[in-house]
């Protein structure tokens, strides 16, 4: 039978809901997506400079393929364990104080690597540094999938998600200048700037109200939504609609509790109640849900609710885990597998200089920018398993052309790597949409965490790999074919991925 704590948490937690949902898109949106994606911004900037300093250490400290990958693999290892450990705090202390922390780790370990005076010292820091990103960028992509509507959150999302590409181009066109007149460990000062934002970013956002009743802080949940309403308000022409409870709680546990129809994919309606749902179409991960009213205890996931782990691989979680991890190991094994190589592949490979390598490098981030940009348009339309299943295939038809072609000269690396990157740039983009939505509240942050250590493993593997085949003296044809065929292992596995547009975070959970 229902407790009377059960259904006023239920209840609660239908209101937040309900009331962020209703919320127009306002310069209060604008602004916390603003903050959220400098700090993300800088975090992928800071990713990609080793990839641009090691053409210099290579040559000044003459180091083998073995260090080369050491140096770059360190970063990306320290990504892994921050993943993991940010999934944790995500839904331990908070969204923002977790991305805040992650942010002056990064940012303090920059400096700390521009000091480096060999391979051991810059590979410690670069472990150091990787903490915090990979800490950062999964909780705060959670933080965004909370504040967003249904019924355009995969456009809001994705647009925000445009930043990292972004941080990713900007390193690589600082680079371009910086490294040759300023030196490698230029690049490493500038990316100690976000430091200034770990104490800026608690002042200036506020806590995700949908995670501050998960932790029982009811009345500061409360307190906060309003002030963001009345933020809202302020900045809109008409006042928001009255919101609507239905459908918008979630159970306490993985199991699926309720009973009912699945929600309709909607792209461009506000949220409706359970009665006037129809299905448009068969979903392979039906996940019924339930009324507010109905179920016993099927919604007491509000104040004190606590998320586990485990609960990631029971009931209905354990076949999105399984298919997400894949999704972000392939993504993140052929996007590093080509990002971290191109500058030395050009320079060392087709004897190009310093410059044009970088300026090469820079297009494929460019195309990348331009691929998240059509996607966030799109996602919403489409649909995400769509999206991912089309970017995976045209991924591996990329690299496949490359490899039949012979990858014989740096221009001809230069197009088909650019577009590669203008399809798996916005795998990587849809993926931190993705993976936030397949989770309730309580495991949010955890569930984006894991996949970012696949995430991670693919960024720490692919770059082995091909750092491997190519210290064995293996041919440019072999790197681009294995990367091809793991990219065509994504687009088959894209076809099992549940289906999430148009759905609340608490319908994709009920």
């Amino acid at each position: 039978m229902t407790t009377v704590a059960g259904r006023s948490a239920a209840g609660s937690a239908g209101s937040i809901a309900a009331r962020l949902e209703r919320l127009p898109h306002s310069r209060w949106h604008v602004k916390v997506r603003f903050l959220i994606g400098t700090v993300t911004f800088f975090e992928a900037f800071d990713q990609l400079m080793a990839a641009s300093a090691l053409p210099v250490l290579t040559h000044d400290w003459r180091l083998t393929t073995g260090q080369a990958t050491f140096a770059v693999t360190a970063g990306s290892i320290g990504m892994l364990l921050g993943a993991l450990a940010a999934g944790w705090l995500g839904d331990r202390i908070g969204r923002v104080r977790t991305v805040a922390l992650g942010v002056a780790v990064t940012a303090l370990a920059s400096l700390a690597v521009a000091r480096s005076n060999g391979i051991e010292p810059f590979a410690l820091f670069r472990f150091v540094q990787g903490l915090g990103i990979g800490g950062v960028v999964p909780v705060a992509a959670t933080y965004i999938n909370e504040i967003a509507r249904a019924d355009r959150r995969g456009r809001f999302v994705l647009l925000y998600e445009m930043i990292f590409p972004a941080g990713l181009a900007a390193a690589t066109l600082v680079a371009v200048w910086v490294v040759p007149h300023l030196g490698w460990r230029a690049m490493f000062v500038i990316g100690a700037l976000p430091a200034l934002l770990a104490a800026l970013l608690p002042r200036q956002v506020a806590e995700s109200p949908r995670w501050l009743l998960t932790r029982g802080r009811t009345a500061e949940a409360e307190r906060i939504l309003a002030s963001i309403e009345a933020e809202v308000a302020r900045a809109a022409a008409t006042p928001p609609p009255s919101p609507s409870r239905s459908r918008l709680s979630e159970p306490a546990t993985g199991s699926d509790t309720g009973t009912g129809s699945t929600p309709p994919d909607a792209d461009s309606r506000p949220v409706q109640d359970s009665d006037s749902a129809s299905d448009s179409g068969p979903d392979p991960d039906p996940d019924p849900g339930s009324d507010l009213a109905s179920g016993p205890d099927a919604h007491t996931a509000g104040a004190g609710a606590q998320g586990r782990l485990r609960e990631l691989f029971t009931g209905r979680y354990l076949r999105r885990t399984v298919v997400v991890s894949v999704l972000w190991f392939v993504a993140y094994y052929v996007n590093h597998g080509i990002a971290t190589w191109l500058p030395s592949l050009y320079t060392k490979n087709f004897g190009l200089d310093l410059t044009t390598a970088l300026v090469y490098t820079l297009l494929s981030n460019v195309t990348g920018l331009v691929g998240t940009l059509l996607v966030a348009l799109v996602v919403d339309r489409v649909g995400r398993r769509p999206a991912m299943v089309a970017a995976f295939t045209g991924t591996a038809l990329a690299l496949g052309t490359l490899a039949l072609a012979g990858a014989v000269s740096g221009e001809q690396v230069a197009l088909f790597a650019s577009c590669s990157t203008f399809f798996v740039y916005a795998i990587n983009a849809g993926l931190y949409l993705y993976t936030p939505e397949l989770y309730p509240t309580r495991n949010r942050a955890k569930g984006a965490a894991f996949g970012g250590l696949w995430n991670r493993a693919g960024v720490i593997l692919g770059p082995i790999v091909v750092g491997t085949i190519l210290g064995a003296g293996g041919s440019l044809i072999l790197v681009f074919a294995q990367l091809a065929g793991i990219a065509a292992v994504g687009a088959v596995i894209g076809l099992f991925a549940i289906e999430t547009k148009g759905k609340t975070l608490e319908e994709l959970n009920a």
